[in-house]
């Protein structure tokens, strides 16, 4: 039989520390965080595991060289210059022994297969010189050899190939499309606000570079698990999100920082979500900006993603674009800003349903902005008073005070001091 501290936590366990009046300290834990599809970064916060048929990376050379990290990339490409130099260096040496252009005791008037190869480290010197092209002039090969002069021809072949597909690879890798992404911001937070008497679900986007992105597209999709009718379970159900430009193909101009509106119909999974609802579930907007870079004609793609901590409800976001001296200016300080408005806290389809709740709302808000102006002025007028009573006690204070003095005659001689 267990002993009962094992089955009875001591927390719950009778103990003078239950009964004694002095409290105690609560235990906090660390919130476990739920895992996000897609990171704010923009990274796919996916893991690929058991994959069998390995070998399918290998059919796809480049793109696999592109994808690998820098540390690998360039050790490859370093390794295969070297072995194939080295592979190289290997045939001139046999070809030269074969020859016996390594004999030293060979017959005098005899043509060499080479010149001033004499030995390994002199043949990988001349496999160098032929796959990059130095040509220094003291080694050489001869018209009396037919074999080295296949070999010549087969290393420039394969040279070249090596070298196109290596430095091919390096250019893509430096010129990958998410370089340019780099520059395109997202607002950290997203907001739910009333706009056009309709509650609508808004993002900030902006480009830090003066060169455009040509055609830009923004797609919104929520992610969530779902569960069908029939009891399957879809741990990823994406659910496109239409915006306000749908019309025009969400085709957007970029050229200021811009706010992404989604107007909350019947038709947007965030229909019957209100502020409490939303807090409670477990969906993730993804956003997702595409375009082509201007300068480079390189499709690129940003993405972002806002789960529900970071979605506020009743906030808007603050003006960022000014206009100064006929220029317009953007603040980027204040690109995340957001300010409290008055909006509802029922849901979409409640506010559809009872038009006279956003009334209410309205009317609420502009009662008590008017009271929190009349506590100010009140205040004012308050800070005015006081100082001019202040103001009045230290003038009567310094005033010169009237000395009456007496003559001897009796008479009354007054005098200020």
């Amino acid at each position: 039989m267990l002993p009962r501290k094992s089955i009875i936590p001591e927390e719950f366990a009778f103990s003078p520390a239950l009964v004694s009046p002095i409290p105690r300290k609560p235990v906090f834990r660390d919130r476990v965080n739920k895992a996000r599809f897609i990171a704010k970064s923009g990274a796919c916060n996916l893991s690929h595991k058991n994959i069998r048929e390995q070998g399918r990376f290998l059919q796809d050379v480049v793109t696999t060289l592109v994808d690998l990290k820098w540390r690998f990339t360039l050790v490859i490409f370093s390794m295969t210059f070297l072995c194939s130099w080295l592979l190289f260096a290997m045939f001139w040496w046999l070809v030269a022994f074969a020859h016996g252009d390594l004999d030293t005791n060979r017959k005098p008037g005899v043509e060499q297969c080479f010149t001033n190869v004499n030995s390994f480290t002199s043949a990988f010197l001349f496999s160098i010189e032929v796959q990059v092209t130095i040509g220094f002039g003291g080694r050489m090969i001869t018209e009396q050899c037919p074999t080295a002069i296949t070999v010549l021809i087969l290393q420039n072949i394969i040279g070249l190939i090596i070298n196109a597909v290596m430095l091919g690879c390096i250019f893509m890798k430096t010129a990958q499309s998410h370089r340019r992404a780099e520059t395109l911001i997202f607002s950290r937070n997203a907001v739910i606000a009333v706009r056009n008497n309709r509650l609508c679900f808004m993002i900030r986007v902006g480009d830090l570079r003066k060169s455009m992105i040509i055609n830009a597209v923004v797609r919104l999709q929520v992610v969530r698990k779902t569960t069908t009718p029939e009891g399957e379970v879809i741990p990823i159900h994406q659910i496109d999100v239409q915006t306000e430009s749908a019309v025009a193909g969400n085709s957007i101009f970029l050229l200021a920082p811009l706010i992404i509106c989604h107007v909350i119909d019947k038709d947007s999974p965030l229909y019957d979500l209100s502020a409490m609802e939303l807090q409670c579930s477990d969906l993730e907007v993804i956003v997702i900006l595409e375009g082509v870079v201007e300068t480079t004609g390189i499709s690129t793609q940003a993405r972002t993603s806002y789960v529900n901590e970071e979605i506020q409800w009743g906030h808007r976001f603050v003006p960022i674009v000014t206009e100064e001296e006929g220029v317009y200016s953007v603040d980027y300080s204040k690109f995340g800003n957001t300010v409290k408005v008055a909006t509802p806290r029922c849901s979409a389809r409640e506010l559809d349903e009872k038009p006279s709740i956003l009334i209410q709302t309205l009317q609420k808000s502009e009662l008590s902005h008017q009271n929190s102006l009349r506590k100010r002025n009140s205040m004012r007028r308050n800070n005015s008073m006081r100082k001019s009573n202040s103001m009045r006690r230290n003038n009567s204070a310094l005033a010169v005070p009237k000395v009456q003095f007496l003559t001897p005659e009796g008479g009354p001689n007054l005098a200020v001091t």
